[in-house]
């Protein structure tokens, strides 16, 4: 049976090379429709200007290639797999390294707490971020979306066959709603087939 390390280094092998693939193969032009919504008032840094029930400022960026398509970053179904893996692979990581410390007799006991609190954060974090996606995809009946939250910023990646300031506010609020203490919530469309 392998060991652990083994099955690791394999893996993360393959995120390598599949990653390079990608790279090699992606498009040069990278336009995307972002949303992007800020206590601080993001929304005089672009065109057009909405506000939400709450009040809040939404502005929504549209980036527009020649011909009036908009072109993509992300232009297969397995982008999304692979993102996911990648998030799934660092928290993978990082959970690894507080149970060490957890687990470690040198570290003292405050050190241990702050680990398993830092354990519960990620664990807590990785779940509103499946509800939210399945949230997402369920009400506004997209084909897929990705939910990654990092800090105090949560970026929306949305699969859909159309764009609108209106769907980017709905999702916004489904974020507020499920992670209240976000500051920065960006809403990006990208194209379906």
């Amino acid at each position: 049976m392998l060991k652990k390390q083994t099955v690791w280094l394999l893996t993360m092998l393959s995120l390598v090379v599949v990653l390079s693939v990608y790279y090699v193969t992606a498009p040069k032009d990278m336009n995307d429709s972002v949303a992007f919504m800020n206590e601080q008032n993001k929304a005089s840094e672009t065109g057009k200007k909405s506000t939400t029930k709450d009040g809040a400022d939404v502005a929504v960026e549209e980036t527009e290639a020649k011909g009036g398509k908009a072109t993509s970053s992300i232009a297969s179904d397995d982008v999304f797999t692979e993102l996911r893996m990648q998030i799934e692979d660092e928290r993978s990581r990082l959970r690894d390294q507080l149970n060490a410390i957890v687990a470690s007799s040198n570290a003292t006991p405050e050190q241990k707490s702050d680990a398993y609190e830092k354990i519960q954060k990620l664990e807590a974090l990785a779940e509103k971020e499946a509800t939210l996606e399945t949230l997402i995809k369920s009400k506004g009946g997209y084909e897929d979306v990705l939910v990654r939250a990092d800090g105090d910023t949560v970026r929306v990646t949305v699969k859909a066959k159309q764009r609108s300031a209106k769907a980017a506010n709905e999702i916004i609020q489904l974020v507020k709603s499920e992670i209240s203490d976000m500051q920065d919530i960006a809403v990006e469309f990208q194209p379906a087939n």
